[in-house]
């Protein structure tokens, strides 16, 4: 059985006047979430916005798309997470990944090392985090970390952890996404350490398919029910039109893929809200995505993607 439809919002910076109401307008617009990205330069820190995004709403998740588990040790991480689900009321989204993005590290003076030491971080990182909001105390030893009996990240209910989505373009980390996540996100793969011209091809229908197939491949060799698990997209550009061809040819052209691949690309939606509407549904049927975030920068595109897009389809 298909999951019904959640859309949510990427957000990496707001008004500082008017933030509050940005946020609850996003809100009473029937999304389902708010996301924040992790990288440095001049976006909001994560960790602060997110806390305050759960402040000023009752109804919205509020997740992280993703953090990158080099940026924080993951016992900062858990207690973070944790803070934020209890002061959110259970809407916490808890967004790990294992980095991409070398302009980051180099002009922070960090390391950037191959994306296989990185992938390591972050299992052993999902572990630690995972135990210290459920167990009263951790102990963990291993490759990159080593924690002594330390205490539980905050005192959660049982059962209401955060839930966990981790987010990969490649084999390694997407199955490691079925072994440990709640939702997945399904990203091209970005093994150059930034976005290139032939990235988005890297989600062409073909290669979601095969992406989705590791992501169930991890969740069956963990002895879990891939169907339960929850499939997301992070969609870049929306471009809402009764005549999308000028938009596809372009993406066409600067992507190296065809004007069909282009229609059916999940970083994409072009169309009238129709065919969008109808586009989300057989790209649901064809590869279980079923939670889709759109950019946030544009509030009228928002109302009306919100209009045209999500009433119609949202909880469906």
């Amino acid at each position: 059985m298909a999951h019904p439809f959640r859309f949510g919002v990427q957000l990496s910076a707001l008004p500082a006047p008017d933030w509050k109401d940005r946020v609850r307008r996003i809100e009473a617009l029937g999304y389902a979430s708010v996301f924040w990205p992790d990288h440095f330069g001049s976006q909001w820190e994560p960790t602060a916005a997110l806390a305050a995004a759960a402040a000023v709403t009752e109804r919205l998740c509020i997740g992280s798309l993703v953090y990158d588990v080099d940026y924080r040790h993951p016992v900062v991480l858990a207690k973070a997470a944790a803070t934020i689900q209890l002061l959110s009321g259970g809407r916490h989204e808890f967004g790990l990944g294992a980095g991409w993005m070398e302009s980051d590290y180099v002009q922070a003076g960090m390391p950037f090392e191959r994306a296989g030491l990185r992938i390591e971080r972050l299992e052993e990182a999902l572990q630690i985090i995972h135990s210290m909001w459920t167990q009263e105390r951790t102990s963990f030893e291993g490759k990159h970390y080593t924690i002594r009996e330390i205490a539980q990240a905050a005192e959660l209910p049982e059962g209401t952890r955060p839930k966990v989505l981790v987010g990969g373009g490649g084999r390694r980390v997407l199955t490691l996404a079925g072994r440990y996540a709640d939702i997945v996100g399904l990203n091209p793969k970005l093994d150059q350490g930034r976005v290139t011209s032939e990235t988005a091809a890297d989600l062409a229908p073909e290669r979601v398919r095969e992406k989705v197939g590791w992501v169930r491949t991890g969740a069956e060799a963990a002895g879990r029910d891939p169907d339960t698990l929850e499939l997301n997209s992070l969609v870049f550009l929306v471009a809402l039109t009764d005549d999308p061809s000028g938009v596809r040819e372009a993406l066409a052209s600067n992507t190296g893929m065809s004007v069909d691949q282009v229609a059916a690309c999940p970083m994409f939606l072009t169309g009238s809200g129709g065919e969008i509407r109808d586009r989300l549904e057989k790209q649901r049927e064809e590869t279980g995505i079923s939670y889709v975030v759109i950019q946030g920068s544009d509030p009228g595109l928002l109302e009306r993607f919100a209009t045209e897009v999500v009433e119609p389809l949202a909880d469906r």
